[in-house]
C-alpha cells in the first residue's frame, strides 16, 4: 500500500523537475558555448603566459579574474597550476587562480542567474573573487614554496613541471596552430564543444535536478530547517564541510541549492554548501595531492572552507536585507 501523500509528493517533485529542466537546459547550453569560446581564445598556455610576469598583488587580482573566466575543470586546472609554479609564479598568486577557478565560472554565473536572479549572482561573484584574491595574498605571506612537490604532469598532450622544467607541447593545441584559426572556425569548434560538453555533463545535471526535485517534493521543510535553518548557529560551517562528499559537479549542485532555499534554508548557508563542494570535492583533492605536500593541501582545504563560511555568513547577515 502506498503511504498517504506519496503520490502528491511525487507529482510535486515531477513538476519541480520539469521547471528546473526548462530553466536550466537553455542556460547550460549557452554557458557551455561560452566555455568553448573561452577555451578557444584563452587556452592554458596563454593563461600561464599572462601570469608568469606578474608580481604579488596585481598578479593575485589577474589570477583570480583568469580563474573565473577560464572554465577549466580540475583535471586541467591542476596542470595549469603546475605550469605557473614551474615558471616561478608565487604560491600566493597561484592560489588566487586555484581558489577562483572552481567556485566562479560562466556556468555557475548563468545558472545562478537563472535560479536566484541578478542580485544574488552579482553578490556571489564579487564576494567569491574578493575572497580568492585576499586568500591568495594571505597564503603568499606564509613562505609555503617548499610544500610544492617536484613533479611532472602530462595533460592535453603537453608536459608541465613544478621543478622549473621546461613545458613541452605535442598536441598542436597551442601556439601557431591555434592562433592561425579563423574566428568562424573557433565559433564552430565552440559550438561542437558545447554539445559535447552538454552530453558529458547531462548525467550530473539530471542527477542534481532529481535530488533537488525530491528535496522539494518529498522532504518536509521543517526537517531541513531543524538541521540547517537559522536556529542552528553551526549550520553555515557544517554546510561548507558537507558539500565535499556530496559534490557531483557545480551544475548538479545548483539545482540542489535552489531546492534548499525553497525549503527555507538561508541563502548564505546554501552558498557555503556550494563553495565547499566545488572547492574541496574529493576528485579535486586527489588531483591536488599530486602537486601539494599534505600541509599545503590542508591549508588549501581550510582556505576554501573559510571562504565558504565568510561568504555564507555575509549573505545571511550583511546582505540578507539587500537580496
Amino acid at each position: 500500500m502506498i503511504p498517504p501523500g506519496t503520490e502528491a509528493a511525487l507529482a510535486d517533485s515531477w513538476e519541480y523537475f520539469v521547471h528546473l529542466a526548462v530553466v536550466l537546459t537553455p542556460l547550460f547550453l549557452g554557458a557551455s558555448f561560452l566555455v568553448g569560446l573561452a577555451q578557444e581564445y584563452l587556452p592554458p598556455e596563454r593563461v600561464e603566459t599572462l601570469l608568469r610576469s606578474r608580481d604579488h598583488g596585481s598578479g593575485n587580482v589577474l589570477a583570480a579574474g583568469l580563474g573565473a573566466v577560464t572554465p577549466f575543470c580540475s583535471c586541467s586546472t591542476v596542470p595549469v597550476l603546475a605550469g605557473l609554479l614551474g615558471a616561478g609564479a608565487p604560491v600566493g598568486m597561484s592560489f588566487s587562480f586555484l581558489l577562483a577557478s572552481p567556485i566562479v565560472n560562466w556556468i555557475a554565473v548563468l545558472l545562478l542567474f537563472g535560479l536566484f536572479g541578478p542580485a544574488v549572482t552579482v553578490a556571489y561573484v564579487v564576494a567569491a573573487l574578493a575572497c580568492a584574491i585576499v586568500g591568495g595574498l594571505i597564503v603568499g605571506t606564509l613562505d609555503l614554496d617548499r610544500y610544492v612537490k617536484d613533479v611532472r604532469i602530462t595533460a592535453g598532450g603537453r608536459e608541465v613541471a613544478t621543478d622549473g622544467g621546461t613545458a613541452t607541447s605535442g598536441c598542436g593545441c597551442g601556439g601557431a596552430t591555434t592562433s592561425s584559426r579563423t574566428h568562424g572556425e573557433r565559433v564552430s569548434a565552440a559550438g561542437r564543444g558545447a554539445l559535447s560538453f552538454f552530453r558529458d555533463t547531462l548525467p550530473y545535471l539530471l542527477l542534481g535536478m532529481t535530488i533537488g526535485a525530491l528535496i522539494h517534493g518529498a522532504i518536509p521543510a521543517e526537517a531541513l530547517q531543524r538541521v540547517a535553518g537559522p536556529g542552528n548557529p553551526l549550520a553555515t560551517p557544517l554546510a561548507a564541510l558537507a558539500g565535499a562528499p556530496i559534490y557531483v559537479s557545480l551544475s548538479g549542485m545548483l539545482p540542489i541549492a535552489h531546492s534548499l532555499t525553497e525549503a527555507g534554508i538561508p541563502i548564505g548557508t546554501v552558498i557555503a554548501f556550494v563553495i565547499g563542494g566545488a572547492g574541496i570535492s574529493i576528485p579535486n583533492l586527489i588531483l591536488l595531492n599530486k602537486l601539494f605536500e599534505r600541509r599545503l593541501l590542508v591549508i588549501y582545504a581550510t582556505t576554501v572552507v573559510t571562504i565558504g563560511v565568510v561568504v555564507g555568513v555575509s549573505f545571511n547577515t550583511v546582505l540578507a536585507g539587500l537580496l
